[in-house]
C-alpha cells in the first residue's frame, strides 16, 4: 500500500492515490467524529493521516484534491439541528509531535514576522482539552446564541443545551456589548464513571469515553436530557468582538475569567520555545491527576497584533499550534495475511490481528503494505526493523499513530513459531487470477486484469459515487457491493447506475420486494440518481476514477477544455510526445507526463472508452465555469517574488498575495504576468526581462496589494 511509503519516496502516480485515499480516510472520520459523535480512529492516528497528506501536498502541490482534509473543518452539522452562520470561522489547529517541530514553528513564525532569533517573542501554552468546541454569543451580557463548530461556517443550533451548562454563565456584567466566547465543552472523569453506572442501573447503553459522552449530550435533541449530564466548559478563545478585551492573548484569557467563564488554570504565559517544551512536559507529568481528558498543549503567539500580521491559512491560523502527546502501542500476534486489491489494481497485503485494545480502540487489522515491507526491507532494498520479516503467526508491535489501519513496528523473533514460514507474495491477483507484474519504479503489483478484475470494478464503482465524484444519496459502498453481486439488477460499470430505475421497472425482482427496501426509499434512491445526471464536467472527469486525476486535477482539466465535447476530442487527438494536442494537455500548470498519459489511455482505451460512453450518454454534462476572483489588480495573475524583501518576509508576500487571489510561483516562465524583485534580484529579473514580463520593486508591490 502507498500508506507506508516515505513521502519523500512517493512518485506522482503513487502520491495522487495516496491523496486520494486519505481524503476518503479522514473524510469519514471528521463525519464519525464531528456529526455522528462516534469516531472509528484515534487522536494520533487522525493526526498523523492529516500530516501525511499535508506533507505530500507540499511536495506535490498540484496534486492537491479539491476535497482536501487540509482545507476542511470539521463536518457538516447533523440533521435535526437548525444552522448558525459563524461570522468568524471556527478553524482547527496545525499540529506538533516533537520538541523539533515546536522549535520550527517558533522558526516559522520568526521569519515570517521579520523576527531574529534575540528578538522577544512570547506564547501562551494551555492544555488541550478533548472535548467538543462550542461558541457562545452574549449580546448586551445575556447569553442569546450557541453553536458547535460543525464544518468552521456553519454550526448546529445548540443554545437550549448550552443554557443547562453549569461551567456557562447565562448573564454576564461588564461585558462588550456583543462577545462571542469560545471554548470546549467536555466531562470530568468523575463524572464520566457516575454517568456510566446510571446508565448501566437504567439498562442503557454506556458511553466509550468522556468526549463521545459530552458530544453526545450536548447534541440532544431534548435539552432537559442535557440538563441531567454533567457538562462543564473552559473558554480559551473568542469571536466577534464589539470591544477587544486585551491586546494580548494572555490578558484576554483573564478577562475572559473577571467575566465569570472558568479558564484553565494551567495556562502559561511562556517567553521562548524551550519554556513551551518544559510547560508541555510539566502538564503531560501532570495528565493522569488532571481529573479530564487532555490530548496535546495549545501554543499562541501572545501578542494579538502580531496574531493579526501572521494571519491564516485556509483552516488552520499561523499563531498557533497543538503539541500532541504520543500515541499507543501494542503487542498481539498475527493471524493470517490477506491480499486486498484495490481500484488501480494494487495488491495490497493486510495483516488479521488477535484482538487488541490500542489507544482506546479495538484493532484486528495491520497494514503490510507491500511485499519488500513483510520481507524486512524498505522501498529501497534497505533493512528495517533490524531486517525482520512478517510471518503469520509472530508477536508483533501495533502502532496506532500511522495509518487508520495501524502499522507494524517490530516482531519478537523469540515468539516466533518453529513452523512459522516466510510469506510467499503472489504474482497473480487473487480476484481474477490476471497476472500481477511489479512494474519499474513501482512498490507495489498490480493485477493487469482491468475491469474484469471484480474488486477493481467494485471500488471504482465506490470512488464513482463517492462524496467528491457523483455523492449518490442512498447508494454508497455497501449498496455498491449489493448491487455488483445481484443477478436481477446488478451494477457493474457506472453508466448502469443511470439505467437502474428502467431495468428495475422490467425486472421480476424488483427492488421495491425485497429485504431493506420499500417503494418509497426505492424512489428516493431512483431521485437521487436523476439528479446527478446533470453533473459539472470537473466531477464527471474526477469520478471517472482515471488514475492520478483527482479532484484539483480535475478542475484543472474542466477550466482548460470547458465543455465534455472538446475535451474528449481533446483526448482523442493526443498523440504522445507528437502532436500540438499532447503539447497542449501537458502545457497546463499542473499535469504532468504520467497524469496526462494516464488520462490519454483511458480514453484511447477500447474498452474503457466504450464505458465513458455509455456513460455520457445518460448524463447532461455541464461546462466549466470559470473561477471568480477578486477586483484587486493581481487577482487571477501569477506572481514570482525574488531577491529580498525589506518591509516583509518573504512568507509574508506570498500569503498576501493568495489572499488576493493571486498564484504565486517559484519560478519564471512564459505564464508569469509579475515579477516582484527586491536588492539582490539576480537570473529570475534577466528570465522576466527577457521574456517581456513586467518587473516592479517592493513599494510598487505594497501599492499595488492595497489597490481595488
Amino acid at each position: 500500500m502507498t500508506s507506508t511509503i516515505p513521502v519523500a519516496e512517493l512518485t506522482p502516480e503513487t502520491a495522487a492515490e495516496e491523496l486520494a485515499r486519505l481524503a476518503q480516510v479522514l473524510g469519514a472520520a471528521n463525519r464519525d467524529y464531528h456529526t455522528n459523535d462516534a469516531p472509528n480512529i484515534d487522536d494520533g492516528t487522525y493526526d498523523a493521516l492529516k500530516r501525511r497528506n499535508l506533507d505530500i501536498e507540499i511536495r506535490f502541490p498540484d496534486l492537491k484534491r479539491e476535497d482536501s482534509p487540509s482545507d476542511t473543518v470539521g463536518a457538516p452539522v447533523a440533521d435535526g439541528f437548525s444552522k448558525i452562520k459563524h461570522e468568524v470561522r471556527m478553524l482547527s489547529l496545525g499540529n506538533a509531535f516533537t520538541s523539533e517541530d515546536v522549535d520550527d514553528f517558533d522558526d516559522r513564525i520568526r521569519r515570517f514576522l521579520g523576527l531574529s532569533s534575540s528578538d522577544p517573542l512570547a506564547y501562551t501554552a494551555e492544555p488541550k482539552i478533548d472535548g467538543l468546541s462550542l461558541s457562545v454569543r452574549y449580546e448586551n451580557g445575556k447569553l442569546v446564541q450557541a453553536a458547535t463548530r460543525g464544518d468552521g461556517d456553519v454550526g448546529e443550533n445548540v443554545t437550549a443545551n448550552a443554557l443547562t451548562i453549569r461551567d456557562l454563565p447565562h448573564v454576564i456584567e461588564n461585558a462588550p456589548e456583543v462577545i462571542e466566547v469560545r471554548g470546549e465543552v467536555y466531562m470530568s472523569h468523575a463524572d464520566f464513571d457516575a454517568l456510566n453506572k446510571q446508565q448501566e442501573a437504567a439498562g442503557q447503553k454506556a458511553f466509550a469515553n468522556p468526549r463521545n459522552a459530552a458530544a453526545g449530550s450536548l447534541r440532544q435533541l431534548d435539552a432537559s436530557i442535557t440538563e441531567k449530564r454533567p457538562l462543564r466548559f473552559f473558554a480559551y478563545a473568542w469571536g466577534t468582538l464589539s470591544t477587544p478585551l486585551s491586546d494580548t492573548q494572555f490578558g484576554a484569557i483573564e478577562h475572559l475569567k473577571t467575566l465569570g467563564f472558568s479558564v484553565n488554570p494551567l495556562t502559561k504565559l511562556c517567553t521562548n520555545a524551550t519554556d513551551l517544551v518544559a510547560h508541555y512536559k510539566n502538564i503531560e507529568n501532570q495528565r493522569p491527576d488532571l481529573g479530564y481528558d487532555i490530548d496535546g498543549v495549545v501554543y499562541k503567539v501572545n501578542d494579538l497584533a502580531l496574531q493579526g500580521r501572521l494571519g491564516f491559512r485556509s483552516t488552520t491560523p499561523r499563531w498557533a499550534i497543538a503539541h500532541k502527546f504520543a500515541a499507543e502501542r501494542a503487542w498481539t500476534r498475527i493471524s493470517g495475511i490477506d491480499i486486498q486489491v484495490g481500484r488501480t489494481g494494487a495488491l495490497s497485503p493486510v495483516a488479521r490481528l488477535e484482538p487488541i485494545t490500542v489507544g482506546g480502540v479495538v484493532v484486528s487489522n495491520a497494514t503490510l503494505h507491500n511485499e519488500d515491507y513483510i520481507a524486512g526491507l524498505d522501498s529501497n532494498g534497505v533493512p528495517i526493523r533490524d531486517g525482520k520479516d512478517i510471518r503469520v503467526g509472530d508477536w508483533v508491535r501495533v502502532y496506532r499513530a500511522g495509518d487508520v489501519i495501524p502499522k507494524i513496528d517490530d516482531v519478537d523473533l523469540s515468539k516466533r513459531p518453529e513452523d512459522a514460514e516466510p510469506f510467499v507474495f503472489p504474482d497473480t491477483c487473487p480476484i481474477c487470477q490476471s497476472a500481477a507484474p511489479r512494474e519499474e519504479g513501482d512498490a507495489v503489483r498490480r493485477c493487469s486484469g482491468g475491469m474484469i478484475c471484480a474488486a477493481q470494478a467494485v471500488e471504482r464503482l465506490k470512488h464513482f459515487v463517492s462524496r467528491g465524484a457523483f455523492d449518490i444519496d442512498g447508494l454508497g459502498a455497501k449498496q455498491i457491493e449489493n448491487f455488483f453481486d445481484d443477478p436481477m439488477l446488478a451494477i457493474k460499470e457506472p453508466a448502469d447506475i443511470f439505467t437502474l430505475r428502467a431495468r428495475n421497472a422490467a425486472s421480476l425482482g424488483r427492488l421495491e420486494n425485497r429485504d431493506g427496501w420499500g417503494k418509497k426509499s426505492v424512489e428516493n434512491l431512483f431521485k437521487s440518481i436523476d439528479e446527478k445526471r446533470k453533473i459539472p464536467l470537473a466531477k464527471l472527469i474526477f469520478g471517472l476514477g482515471v488514475r492520478h486525476v483527482g479532484d484539483s486535477t480535475a478542475r484543472l482539466l474542466a477550466n482548460r477544455y470547458g465543455s465534455w465535447d472538446a475535451f474528449a476530442a481533446a483526448m482523442d487527438a493526443v498523440i504522445i510526445d507528437e502532436n500540438d494536442a499532447w503539447t497542449a494537455l501537458i502545457d497546463i500548470d499542473g499535469v504532468g507526463q504520467v497524469l496526462a498519459k494516464s488520462v490519454v489511455h483511458a480514453f484511447q482505451s477500447e474498452q474503457e472508452r466504450a464505458g465513458i460512453d455509455r456513460l455520457i450518454a445518460e448524463l447532461d454534462v455541464q461546462d466549466a465555469v470559470a473561477p471568480v476572483v477578486s477586483d484587486n489588480p493581481v487577482a487571477g495573475k501569477t506572481l514570482v517574488f525574488t531577491g529580498t524583501l525589506e518591509k516583509m518576509s518573504r512568507a509574508e508576500a506570498k500569503a498576501r498575495a493568495e489572499s488576493l487571489g493571486a498564484k504565486v510561483s517559484g519560478s519564471v516562465s512564459k505564464k508569469t504576468d509579475l515579477l516582484i524583485a527586491g536588492p539582490g534580484a539576480g537570473s529570475k529579473a534577466k528570465k522576466a526581462a527577457d521574456l517581456g514580463i513586467e518587473v516592479i520593486d517592493e513599494d510598487a508591490w505594497i501599492a499595488l496589494s492595497n489597490a481595488g
